[in-house]
């Protein structure tokens, strides 16, 4: 998937806030968008006052990216398992994010991702996690925190970097937020 532009970066950022709106009872209308933006997988991020109010996503497209960003923007407002869903007086004081994934590539010398510019997903067994490549640089994370890191939110050990079976992949994204648009 190629660059968006700039008023369909502008279009999904106000399709996801409507769509929470509506999901909230504060729109009357669910909410339409006309945008031909292909298929990826794609994260959005709410942030409340700068910190972390949910973040939700598909790694793989599966569907249009304007249903993803729909069911992304529910879910990370009302599903996000670290956070009680989103009360309507929150949502003046949310600032949406949304994160358009590249296509996961497998890693095999760890020495070639670059903090900030790579997300990571890694995988053993029943196990995985994902960190979205902006976390690294909103942590002043090196390279070797930064797959640690990973690992714990896959619930493994930095040890099992070299277990047999664990998979390690990298993706880029194209990042934007009502912040930065």
């Amino acid at each position: 998937m190629g660059q968006l532009a700039k008023k369909e970066r502008e279009m999904l950022l106000e399709y996801a806030r409507k769509n929470i709106s509506y999901k909230l009872g504060l729109e009357k209308e669910e909410p339409k968008i006309e945008l031909n933006a292909g298929h990826c997988g794609a994260f959005v991020t709410l942030r409340k006052e700068g910190n972390l109010r949910g973040c939700i996503g598909n790694i793989v497209s599966q569907g249009p990216l304007v249903e993803t960003i729909h069911d992304m923007s529910e879910a990370a407002a009302f599903r996000d398992p670290r956070f009680l869903p989103l009360a309507g007086e929150e949502l003046e004081k949310i600032s949406i994010e949304i994160s358009l994934l590249s296509p996961l590539e497998k890693v095999d010398n760890t020495e070639k991702i670059k903090p900030g510019r790579d997300g990571l997903y890694v995988k053993n067994g029943f196990y995985s996690g994902l960190l979205l490549p902006q976390v690294a640089t909103e942590q002043g994370w090196d390279r070797e925190t930064f797959i640690n890191q990973t690992f714990l939110k896959a619930g493994l050990t930095p040890e099992f970097r070299d277990h047999e079976d664990t998979e390690i992949y990298s993706f880029t994204a194209e990042v934007f937020s009502e912040e930065n648009i």
